[in-house]
C-alpha cells in the first residue's frame, strides 16, 4: 500500500502519529488539531496537501461536538465571522497558492509562530467586540484558513474578551463546519483536493476518532488549560521546525 502525497514510509509513520496526537490534543484542550498537523506536515511534505484532510476531520470532530451546545451558540458573531471569511479566504488561496512550497512552509510557520505568540501572551481586549470586530476578525480567520488554520484567530479573538466558555465553545462549534463547508468548495477549485485527499482522509479519521476521544476522557490530571499551554509550546516547536526547513 503506497502512502498518499508520495510520501516514504518513515514519513507516513510520523504523520500518523503527529494525526493521532493532535486529536488527543483537540479531544484534551478543545484547541489545535489543524495547526499541529499542518505544521507537523511541513516538516516532512508540502503542507499543502493536508489543508483539506484536515478540513475534513475538522468538520467530522465539529458536527460529533454539536449535540447539546445550540442553544448557547451566539449567532451575533457567527454571522459577521462568516462574511468576514467570505472575503479573506479566496484571498488567502489566491496568495498561498502562487507560491513555491518551501514559500508556503515558510509562510504558515511564521504565522502559526506569531499565533502561539499571541495566545501565550494573553492579549486583553477593553471591551466586547462589536459588528466591525467580529468581521474583521473573519476576514483574517478566511485569510488564515487557505492552509486550513482558521480557528487559531478567532479562538485568539474570543480568548481576549469576556466570553462565558459555554458561549466560547459553542460558537466555535458552530462557526467552523459552516467555515468549513464554505472552504471546501474553493479548496477543490485551487487544486488542494485530489483522489490522495481523499485517501489520506479516510486512513486519517480512525486514529482522529481515538485520539479525539482519548483527549476527551482527561486521562492526565492536568488542567485543560495548562495543558493548552503545552500544546501552544509544541505548536511553536513544530512551527520552528518547519521554518528552519523552509530557509535552509
Amino acid at each position: 500500500m503506497t502512502p498518499p502525497f508520495d510520501m516514504g514510509p518513515g514519513a507516513a509513520a510520523f504523520m500518523a502519529v503527529a494525526i493521532l496526537g493532535s486529536a488527543f490534543v483537540r479531544g484534551y484542550s478543545g484547541f489545535g488539531f489543524s495547526a499541529l498537523v499542518i505544521a507537523a506536515s511541513g516538516i516532512v511534505t508540502n503542507p499543502l496537501h493536508f489543508v483539506a484532510v484536515v478540513v475534513i476531520c475538522e468538520t467530522v470532530m465539529s458536527l460529533q461536538s454539536w449535540r447539546g451546545v445550540w442553544r448557547d451558540v451566539d449567532w451575533r458573531r457567527v454571522v459577521p465571522l462568516m462574511i468576514g471569511a467570505a472575503v479573506g479566504l479566496p484571498l488567502g488561496l489566491w496568495a498561498l497558492t502562487a507560491i513555491s512550497e518551501n514559500a508556503a512552509r515558510a509562510v504558515i510557520s511564521g504565522y502559526v509562530l506569531i499565533m502561539c505568540g499571541v495566545l501565550m501572551v494573553g492579549w486583553r481586549m477593553q471591551r466586547q467586540a462589536g459588528l466591525a470586530g467580529n468581521l474583521a476578525a473573519g476576514v483574517v480567520s478566511g485569510l488564515a484558513n487557505a492552509p486550513g488554520m482558521g480557528g487559531l484567530p478567532v479562538v485568539a479573538f474570543f480568548a481576549a474578551q469576556a466570553v462565558p466558555a459555554a458561549v466560547f465553545r459553542a460558537t466555535l462549534v458552530a462557526y467552523f463546519p459552516l467555515l468549513d463547508l464554505y472552504s471546501a468548495p474553493l479548496y477543490w477549485y485551487s487544486g488542494l483536493v485530489s483522489m490522495d485527499t481523499l485517501w489520506a482522509s479516510l486512513l486519517t479519521l480512525p486514529m482522529v476518532f481515538l485520539g479525539n476521544w482519548l483527549g476527551g476522557r482527561h486521562f492526565l490530571n492536568t488542567d485543560p488549560q495548562d495543558f493548552r499551554k503545552f500544546a501552544i509550546g509544541l505548536l511553536a516547536f513544530l512551527a520552528t521546525v518547519g521554518l528552519l526547513k523552509s530557509v535552509l
